[in-house]
């Protein structure tokens, strides 16, 4: 199973670190040159975007981090591999990623999406059902609420098909992935969570952490405003119409966990 690592030209220092970290754990990497938001075309990359999607304008950063995962599944599908993993520069591996990470061999079948990733503060509760043993320290839960961040996952080639058949977006790529509220391929990639997860930002693990390149490309569309006002409003209105949908699995057995991340 490939390990692909999404990484800007102009950050051999983040490629260095990565590098360094994954071999500590026996992984190689294989590196996918990130579209620069600061250097590409506008046209060429917005011809790919909605003028506004359901959370709103998608920053140019968040707009270059989708097509630069869309690199990666496309290197990915002209392997031969059943399953493969996808990392952004800034993530911090577990121990027991090593393991994880070799090959696909742990994943069931028919589960075609795996978040590797606890994204979000410590605590952070997201909705999960059908939960499946992996070996004695793992499980496996089927994702019914949102937990975003793209930093570490797993597709099958199914999913990667799906996915790179996309000619037009509307979400960042962790809502497109991992967002059950307005992403419309959610339900199609039916993503599943690691449980406890390997993976964690730096933004999360860092004491002091360098703030993102994407963090940056946001920061005047999250300026208070009435930009963000509206946004915060369609935010929460997709969270209220999933309510009774996530009542009826909590009815069901579902559960809400708090994530948590292995050491």
């Amino acid at each position: 199973m490939k390990r692909y690592l999404v990484n800007l030209d102009r950050r051999p220092d983040r490629l260095g670190t990565m590098q360094a970290r994954a071999a500590a754990l026996g992984l190689a990497l294989e590196r996918v040159a990130a579209l620069d938001a600061a250097a590409a075309d506008p046209a060429a990359m917005d011809g790919w975007f909605a003028r506004s999607g359901p959370l709103g304008e998608i920053p140019r950063g968040d707009k270059a981090c989708l097509l630069s995962h869309r690199r990666a599944w496309e290197l990915f599908l002209q392997s031969g591999d059943s399953h493969a993993v996808f990392l952004e520069d800034d993530v911090v591996l577990s121990t027991a990623a090593g393991a994880l990470l070799r090959d696909a061999g742990w994943i069931p079948a028919g589960v075609p999406v795996v978040k590797l990733e606890h994204y979000g503060p410590p605590g952070q509760r997201v909705l999960l059902r059908d939960f499946r043993a992996v070996g004695t320290d793992f499980s496996l839960a089927r994702m019914l609420s949102r937990h975003t961040g793209a930093a570490a996952y797993i597709l099958s080639r199914t999913a990667a098909r799906l996915l790179v058949a996309q000619t037009h977006f509307t979400l960042p790529v962790d809502h497109l992935l991992f967002n059950p509220n307005n992403s419309p391929l959610f339900a199609h990639l039916s993503p599943w969570q690691l449980l406890p997860a390997i993976a964690r930002q730096e933004q999360f693990a860092e004491a002091r952490p360098e703030k993102s390149d994407i963090a940056r490309s946001r920061e005047g569309l999250r300026a208070f405003g009435l930009t963000y006002v509206r946004r915060e409003l369609m935010r929460f209105g997709y969270d209220l119409k999933l309510v009774p949908r996530q009542l009826a699995a909590l009815a069901r057995g579902a559960k809400f966990v708090a994530m948590k991340t292995a050491p």
